[in-house]
């Protein structure tokens, strides 16, 4: 048992189960590299899927008191944060080698759908480089003020599905349940601190 514990534990095993949606996106681009543009969307989606669960998870210790299962994932949290960012990255990698050349890729820049999404896949960057205990270590507070960006990309990341896809139905679905529970926090946090106010007057 300890063996098998060992082994669901393990960062590997995680990762992984992180990768395999990824590893079954690459074979398929490996066998039509001619035929691109169907990977765009699950590429996609699977970026905003690990990023919306990343940020569910702090609203949800709120709500679950801290079970066990959400301070598991806490403790995976940057693991996937960065596996959000390498869909995105694998999904801005499918759309070049599908436009081919920089001219279509320059057309479609004047489109809101589009430079949504660049941007999103551009606050990635930072927040990936940094997603390391040496960094952490070195940017102290200033860490926790970087890593708010990722609200930022989350709201583009948002109007990217809606307006590229021209249907919000599938993007509401996904991303509900995470405006939800930040409203859950947001009500959870200022209760406390009206509770710590009335106490320090009492």
């Amino acid at each position: 048992m300890s063996y098998l514990r060992a082994f669901w534990n393990s960062p590997f095993t995680f990762w992984f189960i992180l990768a395999l949606p990824g590893l079954a996106i690459i074979g398929e681009l490996l066998r039509e590299s001619d035929k691109l543009e169907h990977l765009l969307h699950p590429t996609g989606e699977f970026a905003a899927r690990f990023l919306i669960i990343s940020l569910m998870i702090t609203p949800l210790m709120f709500l679950t008191n801290g079970r066990r299962w959400v301070r598991w994932l806490m403790e995976r949290r940057r693991y996937i944060g960065v596996a959000a960012a390498c869909y995105s990255a694998l999904h801005v990698a499918i759309y070049l080698l599908d436009k081919g050349s920089l001219g279509p890729i320059l057309q479609d820049l004047v489109k809101i759908g589009i430079w949504t999404g660049w941007l999103a896949s551009l606050i990635f960057i930072p927040l990936t480089v940094t997603s390391n205990d040496w960094f952490i270590a070195q940017l102290g507070s200033r860490w926790k003020n970087l890593q708010k960006l990722v609200y930022a990309a989350a709201v583009l990341v948002f109007a990217h599905w809606v307006l590229v896809d021209y249907k919000v139905g599938p993007a509401l679905v996904h991303f509900t349940p995470l405006l939800l529970l930040e409203l859950y926090r947001y009500v959870h946090v200022t209760n406390k601190r009206k509770e710590l106010k009335l106490s320090a007057h009492a």
